[in-house]
């Protein structure tokens, strides 16, 4: 009897640490539902991050896009072309490890994620990627990768189609700071587009702040962040911040998060400044 009760508690005990998880500074942050909660307040938000209280994004069917596909423009930098990964480097052993086959790239699970080789500053992205067909897991197990840039400042890539996380953390989310306005996202397997603008941040010769970080992203065609601005750079659990100054231009990696996910036709444009190329 005795045991048994000792088994029992042991097992409660287990259960209950299974919610608690380490924080920074060694403070405890718990689950409540699809969220968090003791983590962080969000600045400029009533909302800490990955508040599962926060206001789902409304839910819309996207149109056809225009985009799947289609040839990048005449100025465009090819980042894949569906043949190699030629333009990528990482992985753990410095070689990309995931599978390149009919036209697109899939993440191979364990090899690490990937990042371009060049760095640029001020761009227009496209990227087309799908979610597993076969669905397993829920929340951030389903569909998870991500664009990040410089590696610190992410877009959320996930299977965002009937699966509920907190807001946060969905797909087009700018991780950890700012949900999508909409939820746009299409089903398992089927291929969806993003079309991103980034701006990169900007420090002076005192290495305080100057610029932030600034997104617009479109996905499937439809705007869900409008020159939208990074807080910082996007860790899980907490706040990101403007700490670790770097130069203007920066890399382009793709998250592997142990799911199969699968991208094509991704290309890059610089933006340039107004004047700079008039005439050529």
């Amino acid at each position: 009897m005795k045991t048994t009760c000792w088994i029992s508690l042991a097992l409660a005990a287990t259960a209950a640490s299974a919610l608690v998880i380490a924080a920074p500074q060694d403070k405890k942050v718990e689950r409540k539902g699809v969220g968090y909660i003791n983590t962080p307040s969000i600045p400029g938000t009533k909302w800490v991050v990955h508040d599962g209280d926060r206001p789902q994004p409304r839910i819309i069917k996207p149109g056809e896009s225009f985009s799947h596909l289609a040839k990048p423009p005449s100025d465009a930098t090819v980042l894949f072309d569906g043949t190699d990964l030629s333009q990528w480097t990482g992985g753990k052993t410095g070689t990309p490890g995931w599978k390149v086959e009919n036209g697109h790239m899939e993440v191979v699970g364990g090899t690490g994620s990937i990042q371009t080789k060049g760095k640029f500053a001020d761009f227009q992205l496209h990227l087309e990627f799908a979610t597993p067909v076969e669905v397993k897991g829920e929340g951030q197990q389903r569909g998870n990768s991500g664009v990040l840039f410089n590696g610190i400042y992410e877009v959320q890539v996930l299977d965002s189609f009937g699966n509920q996380t907190y807001p946060d953390g969905q797909c087009a989310a700018l991780y950890g700071q700012s949900p999508p306005l909409v939820n746009a996202s299409k089903g398992p397997g089927q291929w969806q587009s993003y079309d991103i603008i980034f701006e990169s941040p900007r420090w002076d010769e005192n290495k305080q702040n100057i610029k932030k970080a600034a997104v617009t992203v479109i996905h499937n065609g439809v705007v869900v962040h409008h020159r939208r601005e990074y807080l910082g750079n996007t860790p899980h659990l907490r706040t990101g911040n403007y700490n670790s100054p770097h130069a203007p231009e920066v890399f382009i990696q793709l998250q592997d998060h142990g799911n199969p996910m699968r991208f094509r036709n991704i290309w890059l444009r610089k933006l340039g400044e107004y004047d700079d190329n008039a005439g050529k």
